[in-house]
């Protein structure tokens, strides 16, 4: 993956005041740590951010030019989005240096298409490896092309780049192919759900009328006490 070159200035301004004034400024607030370095804080502009997380994702390698002369390589470490207005609340980025092995978790994808009438689980949409901090793969790949019902796929049989080395058990399972239920399944599950449906509507009724009857109740009483009254 290849750094994206971006500008970024320091930021005095702290807490959550300070961290809307940076994000209304049409920046991100941002942490820079790592390498026993006193962490530095700063703000990244939005949209040129956004755009390389887009393009290169999560593990998008920065090379970071500060307005105060530092520059730095740096990779996200967490990321905090807004997810209504889906946009970047903060940023955690770890420093690094080149030729410097990193542990970063990478997205894996599932290529292929499974034997008929099977249904995919995938059980871990990321693996845990360990590359060069500027060749990070931004996904890795495990096939399932024609993989039958009760097989699984584990980590060991992930596609991984030449200087990239799993850090997680081999035999973790990433994906596992399980038979596609039938028709008659599907129909033998219906009349369960239909029988609980009838339950819950009698269940209703039953507390609607008992509502009504509490409520007639009062007014009735208001009525004989009106009365009273009015003899009286």
């Amino acid at each position: 993956m290849s750094e994206v070159k971006i500008s970024a200035e320091p930021r005095t301004e702290f807490g959550k005041g300070g961290a809307r004034r940076t994000r209304r400024a049409g920046k991100v607030p941002a942490v820079l740590y790592g390498h026993g370095e006193k962490p530095k804080h700063i703000a990244l502009p939005s949209r040129e951010f956004a755009a390389a997380i887009r393009k290169g994702g999560a593990n998008q390698l920065f090379a970071i030019d500060i307005t105060d002369g530092t520059q730095v390589l740096a990779l996200p470490k967490a990321i905090q989005r807004d997810p209504i207005r889906d946009t970047f609340e903060h940023v955690d980025l770890i420093l690094v240096r080149r030729g410097e092995k990193v542990t970063v978790e990478v997205p894996v994808q599932l290529t292929g298409e499974a034997a008929r009438d099977t249904l995919i689980v995938h059980d871990h949409d990321t693996l845990s490896v360990t590359a060069d901090a500027t060749k990070v793969p931004d996904h890795l790949e495990a096939s399932i092309e024609g993989l039958e019902a009760g097989t699984q796929v584990a980590a060991g049989d992930v596609v991984l780049p030449a200087g990239v080395e799993l850090a997680v058990d081999a035999d973790l399972t990433v994906a596992s192919v399980t038979a596609a239920p039938t028709a008659e399944q599907l129909e033998a599950t219906l009349p369960e759900v239909e029988v609980a449906t009838d339950e819950a509507e009698a269940e209703v009724g039953e507390v609607t009328e008992g509502s009504e009857g509490a409520d007639a109740a009062p007014a009735a009483e208001g009525d004989e006490t009106t009365e009273a009254r009015t003899e009286a």
